[in-house]
């Protein structure tokens, strides 16, 4: 396996897993064992060092992980939507703006919002099928 393909596996499995009530309920479990041990370790720098740390090496890689899901998520979604705008009568030319700039996409936006007010005034029974 290549390791962009092992990276995508683990990245998925993980996302997947962070997402779970178990999981929550674990770093839970895990934060109540610490605040309980603070009394044996007399509150010293190293007690809150440890969840310092933890939490903070857990949160960066997490970031990375989850973003990197969302962004292939994202990517499949864009190319289904494509995909379907391309095999229907749907304007071709609304492919691939998730590349055009947000003033660009707010303008199409009002653009494609504008034509649908004047449809709507012209053949109210068809848009409400």
């Amino acid at each position: 396996m290549k390791p962009e393909q092992i990276f995508t596996h683990v990245a998925n499995a993980v996302s997947h897993a962070a997402g779970k009530a178990i999981t929550f309920g674990l770093c839970v479990l895990a934060v109540l064992l610490w605040a309980v041990t603070g009394p044996y370790f007399d509150y010293s720098d190293t007690w809150q060092l440890i969840i310092n740390t933890s939490t903070t090496i857990i949160t960066f890689l997490m970031v990375f992980l989850i973003q990197n899901t969302q962004n292939r998520d994202n990517a499949a979604i864009q190319t289904k939507l494509d995909e379907l705008i391309r095999a229907s009568e749907a304007k071709n030319r609304l492919i691939g703006i998730e590349h055009l700039t947000e003033k660009e996409v707010e303008h199409l936006r009002k653009d494609i919002e504008q034509k649908v007010r004047a449809l709507a005034k012209t053949k109210p029974r068809e848009l409400s099928k």
